[in-house]
């Protein structure tokens, strides 16, 4: 069997990776070639790597995060009071294995969905499995579940994610038939995975979000018994990048 027919054998039997290594061996002068061991070696890495990219480029995608943010290019300018030892700690992802969750609050504009959708990346590229949800469409998502009487199969979707993040709570009024939905989807993930949570709404307003102090108690005992907090403070920074934009215009 000649090189090319290998080459096509191992991308009838999808290893991607193995045969793009093998077709860079290939290019290099024979006495560059590796011994047998140490080729079959370089090969199977080569495929695991390339597996372990797709399963986050596939991760990554299903998430549906609202900025493809990387922790490395957020800004810690010292009017934003963000902890950047809190945030390296956060970015190795322990916090997810441990169940915590992060509360992320401030005004429209600071950084807040960026910052969340950071760490939803970083844990996607641990190989955890992320969800990225804005508050108003996972209301509207929950209420056509019930309508169709799926709303099972989707709470146990959400609950099967290492992280989720519910980007702009407090933004809509909840009605009661809501908040009981909510809370079975925090007390089905409590303990067993991670919640980030946004939210232009002081934590300290949130029980009056809920408006039904039983639930309010239920809801907020579970997020808060293991939860770091970053409270954002500045001016825009959407505002901000336009006005460089506009000085470099």
């Amino acid at each position: 069997m000649n090189t090319e027919q290998t080459l096509q054998q191992m991308r009838s039997l999808k290893l991607t990776g193995m045969a793009s290594a093998y077709q860079t061996l290939l290019s290099l002068p024979y006495n560059q070639h590796p011994p047998t061991d140490q080729l079959l070696a370089q090969l199977v890495d080569a495929e695991m790597l390339h597996r372990q990219h797709q399963k986050t480029v596939a991760s990554i995608r299903a998430a549906k995060f609202r900025y493809q943010a990387i922790i490395e290019e957020i800004q810690y300018l010292p009017e934003r009071n963000i902890d950047k030892n809190l945030m390296l700690r956060l970015a190795d992802t322990a916090f997810i294995k441990r169940a915590e969750n992060v509360f992320i609050t401030g005004a429209t504009g600071c950084g807040k969905s960026y910052i969340a959708s950071a760490l939803g990346l970083q844990a996607c590229q641990m190989g955890l499995k992320v969800g990225y949800f804005s508050m108003t469409k996972l209301l509207q998502r929950f209420n056509l579940a019930k309508a169709d009487n799926s709303i099972s199969k989707e709470l146990a979707r959400i609950e099967k994610m290492h992280l989720i993040i519910l980007d702009d709570w407090g933004l809509q009024p909840l009605d009661n038939p809501m908040k009981i939905t909510l809370l079975q989807m925090i007390e089905d993930r409590h303990g067993r995975a991670s919640t980030i949570i946004t939210s232009q709404l002081p934590v300290a307003q949130w029980f009056d979000f809920i408006a039904e102090p039983t639930l309010a108690d239920a809801i907020l005992d579970r997020l808060m018994q293991h939860v770091h907090r970053i409270e954002l403070k500045g001016e825009s920074m959407r505002k901000k990048q336009k006005s460089v934009v506009n000085q470099v215009s």
